[in-house]
């Protein structure tokens, strides 16, 4: 219980007070009578954003319902949570932070999506009347709108998967990946918002660590979970500490720590468990410190077997280990009109270390080949890529120019 405490405490700034009020059930079969019900509890929080001091969104409101496929304009087996207007920064939430949502009545049963509906941006932002949904570049004061399309009418789509059981609460968390979500339009200075959000069991379970102060702000820590799912943050500016919250239980965690100019380091065989709660990797007194690399350039535009350009694209550039683990070392999605993307990679050869409970973190250079890389794009609705995605770089500071075909 002391875990779960430490990762539901509440910011100052954040939510208090915050009355929500549950929304009638949307169709037939509501909660009354004997039917069989259950609660879904929502939380939110957030991955790390690249390059932005504040990323600010509204939500209105969130839906649900039990099938994948289901259509977000029809009323039929959808259910409600509205929330009162409140501009939330997901950057406050980041290293397991918590913002409580509320609570939603359901019938028993499987659920499989939610949507995420957010408020509009208001034609004349005022200070009593900002914007709803907004970001603020690093080292700026300045407010720039992002562009929500669809989100305020079917919402934002997220694949789900929770059972709600009778007399039971689902504890669920959405984490929000910011820096994944926020796509630049091209040199236009728009920003478009695509969210990529994990729905994720609340559990009191986490990956913590430490490194160099002095990189910090430069570095940006991950692993995958079991679902394939990236789970990400960015450690404290000034202590170098990290936490990955609310992992799954699993014996072979992959734990990587990546950002510009710097080596790629990875810590591999990371056991996480109920039963431990938190698996401490090192201590501030003995900080991870990757080293400097040089870095090159893949750029390249996404299109499918036609021609077409495929603008809802991401493209992601990950590292195979010489033991067989995966590493996403960069990722970005792909500009909304050209679908063009450009992605800095480090030269220098991975550093890994295995982790060995109570011992300390030793690093040694992996024997696979430097400056190699997959390079893959992923799109809704495209399962393969004709491309060979593998990637040899050039020298440092050069452009290795990679256009990649999805088919369907």
């Amino acid at each position: 219980m002391g875990m779960q405490h430490k990762f539901q405490t509440r910011q100052p700034w954040a939510w208090s007070g915050l009355a929500l009020v549950t929304a009638g059930l949307v169709a037939c079969g509501g909660s009354g009578g004997s039917t069989p019900t259950g609660t879904l509890k929502l939380a939110m929080t957030d991955a790390p954003a690249c390059g932005y001091d504040h990323v600010y969104v509204t939500v209105n409101k969130i839906r649900v319902h039990q099938s994948a496929a289901a259509d977000g304009t029809e009323l039929l087996g959808w259910r409600e949570l509205s929330i009162p207007t409140q501009r939330i920064d997901l950057l406050s939430l980041t290293n397991g932070v918590l913002q409580e949502l509320g609570s939603l009545p359901l019938p028993v049963g499987n659920f499989q999506q939610l949507r995420l509906v957010l408020a509009d941006n208001p034609a004349n932002p005022t200070t009593a009347n900002p914007l709803a949904n907004a970001l603020v570049l690093t080292g700026s004061s300045t407010e720039i709108p992002l562009s929500t399309p669809s989100a305020q009418q079917s919402g934002f789509k997220l694949q789900a998967r929770f059972d709600v059981q009778n007399g039971q609460v689902a504890d669920m968390v959405l984490d929000f990946d910011a820096c994944r979500s926020i796509v630049k339009a091209g040199a236009s200075g728009r920003y478009n918002l695509k969210p990529v959000v994990a729905v994720i069991p609340r559990l009191t379970t986490a990956i913590e660590g430490f490194v160099d102060p002095a990189l910090a702000s430069g570095l940006v820590v991950s692993t995958r979970d079991p679902d394939n799912n990236v789970r990400a943050t960015v450690p404290n500016p000034v202590t170098g500490k990290f936490t990955l919250a609310y992992l799954p239980e699993n014996t072979n965690y992959t734990v990587v720590v990546a950002g510009q100019n710097l080596t790629t380091a990875a810590i591999t065989n990371v056991p996480v468990s109920l039963a431990t709660g938190v698996t401490t990797l090192n201590t501030a007194q003995t900080p991870i410190v990757p080293g400097a690399s040089a870095m090159a350039l893949v750029a390249g535009v996404v299109s499918n077997n036609s021609n077409a350009l495929l603008t809802d694209a991401r493209v992601s550039a990950s590292q195979t280990l010489s033991t067989g683990q995966s590493l996403q070392v960069a990722s970005m999605g792909v500009d909304p009109g050209t679908a063009e993307y450009t992605l800095a990679l480090p030269l220098a050869a991975v550093l890994k270390a295995p982790y060995v409970s109570g011992s300390p973190l030793v690093f040694s250079t992996d024997s696979m080949v430097a400056g190699r890389y997959n390079v893959t794009g992923v799109v809704t609705g495209y399962t393969t890529q004709s491309t060979n995605p593998v990637l040899d770089l050039g020298l440092a500071g050069s452009t290795t120019v990679k256009n990649l075909v999805l088919t369907p």
